[in-house]
């Protein structure tokens, strides 16, 4: 087939660049449809031609495949798929490739649903399949010692389950619904300047089940579902931190017809403890020191989550100073990881000394306690004059 060598560019007719992402091909080929729509542009001679050429290139460039042939050989790499039919002729449209709702609503302003007359799938549905439940997220708080050891935890939690009375039918004697005669959707014709348009929804009496009930069930008002407080347990793993989530499967909320229930999400919430501060499965503690513990060094009874310890603390330790205790963090069971533990000294001054005490420091003061450390500021001030 040989393509006429007047047809313009593509990109040109809607307007967008060759870099236009698809929601501006989108944008753009709304604004030019209703420009040149003929019904709309009536002192336009040219309108219908101008729309099938709208149409053309706006069907070229909205397909990735077809866009990306018309990049690289010109209209020669799509002459065999451009539509032929203009104006009046809409048999080479493709349901998929034009969004009728959101063209429309660009043109008359919103209130036309359903889709073009001639054309199926568009609007509301039946409701008869079976759909899954929803999921439900919960946090749930857990002290230190909980989430470290692990724990059996019971809660209460609201769920939604199917009504015991109806058995989730939220009535009693099935019959056809009137309303829509067991098609579950009502069809109604809305005629425009471009035809007749059919608009498909959801029947409102039976909510696209296609059946209602000739007794309404009075222990859950029709609905089916109930709200019930539920009490759980669940087995809560060692190790467990803030943000871990815990999946209790089928105790979320129910299907419908016949669908499975959703799966229960138990997000934890950790407290912090006293002393113990936590890293991932890496637990510290800050050890306070003496001056004479952190000069002369000495024994201490260390706490840890698996009983106390005692440590040797070397002479001349510093605040800040840490020792690490291998295989004392957390046995994180739902990780399959086992921490450290860190002592953090920090050397902790009197805020009084006695007359004995100051005497002692004084003579303390008169001996050399030099370290290579050290600032001798004398010579610092020497050399900054």
């Amino acid at each position: 087939m040989q393509v006429a060598e007047n047809k313009r560019d593509y990109y040109e007719v809607l307007g967008i660049g060759k870099d236009a992402s698809e929601d501006e091909i989108k944008s753009a080929y709304r604004k030019k449809a209703k420009q040149y729509h003929p019904d709309l542009n009536k002192d336009d001679p040219k309108a219908a031609d101008k729309f099938k050429e709208v149409q053309e290139a706006y069907s070229v460039l909205s397909d990735s495949q077809k866009r990306s042939m018309y990049d690289q050989f010109g209209h020669q790499g799509v002459s065999g798929n451009a539509p032929g039919g203009g104006y009046g002729s809409y048999t080479n449209f493709n349901a998929s490739d034009f969004d009728f709702g959101d063209i429309f609503d660009s043109i008359f302003g919103g209130g036309v649903g359903g889709g073009f007359s001639g054309f199926s799938g568009f609007g509301g549905g039946s409701s008869s399949r079976a759909t899954r439940g929803s999921d439900i997220l919960m946090h749930l708080k857990l002290d230190f010692e909980e989430a470290v050891y692990g724990c059996e935890k019971k809660f209460n939690i609201d769920i939604i389950e199917d009504c015991d009375e109806c058995h989730g039918n939220g009535g009693f004697d099935k019959e056809e619904c009137k309303t829509c005669h067991g098609q579950g959707t009502i069809t109604t014709e809305q005629n425009t300047i471009l035809g007749s348009f059919m608009s498909r929804q959801t029947c409102p009496d039976c909510h696209g089940t296609g059946k209602t009930y000739k007794r309404k069930c009075t222990e859950c008002n029709g609905k089916g579902k109930l709200k019930k407080n539920k009490k759980m347990t669940i087995n809560v793993p060692a190790g467990i931190s803030t943000g871990d989530r815990q999946r209790v499967s089928g105790k979320g909320n129910p299907g419908t017809n016949g669908g499975e229930n959703g799966d229960l999400y138990i997000e934890f919430v950790v407290e912090e403890h006293d002393y113990f501060v936590r890293d991932h499965d890496d637990i510290y503690l800050e050890v306070p020191l003496t001056l004479t513990e952190a000069l002369l060094g000495c024994k201490k009874e260390i706490p840890t989550l698996y009983g106390n310890v005692k440590i040797n603390v070397p002479a001349g330790t510093n605040s800040g100073d840490k020792q690490r205790i291998k295989g004392k963090g957390i046995d994180n069971k739902f990780r399959r990881h086992k921490g450290d533990m860190y002592l953090v000294f920090k050397m902790v001054l009197p805020k009084r000394l006695s007359h004995e005490q100051k005497s002692l420091i004084d003579k303390l003061a008169k001996t050399s306690l030099e370290t290579e450390e050290t600032i001798d500021f004398d010579e610092f001030t020497k050399e900054n004059d």
